[in-house]
């Protein structure tokens, strides 16, 4: 990266650490708060990724783990009550870089493109619906939920992404870092295994 870039990308970890943004906001942000042109070339999500978790080891490695674990436990929680619709969660949570600020984002992959907004109904479910940008850039529904994360002690945003069936071979394309980048529910549990498994073998 040029040095602009790597300012913004540094600057736009901060904010994504410490205030939660997602990277796009985060980035334009950062173009702003450093008083640079408004035509600077931005950073990739995959540099600010990176920047995300040098200052994650930096600044948080105290609690960002602990963190985490309740996310995806909350995550779990998600996916198994919508188990009928093939989840698949995304995003920080997936990819490790989550912290007490994150949302969770769920992909689900439905026959029927209403019944997962259905299946919130039956069980009186408070949701919100909104349209958000897709893993293609499209438009998807999004049926966003307030839940509380007990160990964190405050509500978490849980916004379960509504896809075709037929999404879902191309949802498990590996990115241009070779990573998958979601899980369905196995996938989810094997990877708090592992995390778990290095926690031991550290002796933390």
């Amino acid at each position: 990266m040029d040095r602009s870039k790597h300012e913004i990308a540094a600057t736009a970890a901060r904010l994504v650490v410490e205030e939660g943004l997602e990277y796009g906001p985060a980035k334009r942000r950062a173009l702003k708060d450093l008083g640079l042109p408004s035509r600077t070339a931005l950073p990739n999500n995959d540099e600010v990724e990176s920047e995300v978790r040098d200052y994650i080891r930096l600044f948080c490695g105290d609690t960002q783990p602990q963190e985490l674990e309740a996310l995806r436990l909350l995550a779990l929680e998600w996916m198994e009550r919508m188990a009928a619709f093939r989840p698949h969660v995304g995003g920080a949570v997936w990819h490790g870089t989550a912290t007490r600020l994150s949302d969770i984002y769920i992909q689900l992959f439905c026959d029927d493109s209403k019944s997962a907004e259905i299946a919130l109904i039956d069980h009186n479910v408070d949701y919100e619906p909104r349209m958000v940008t897709g893993f293609h850039g499209e438009q998807v529904e999004a049926l966003s939920v307030h839940a509380i994360c007990r160990p964190l002690g405050e509500e978490v945003g849980v916004h379960l992404l509504v896809y075709d069936l037929d999404d879902l071979r191309g949802a498990l394309k590996r990115d241009a870092q070779g990573r998958t980048p979601r899980g369905d529910l196995a996938a989810l549990r094997r990877l708090m295994a592992q995390d778990k498994g290095s926690e031991d073998e550290s002796g933390t």
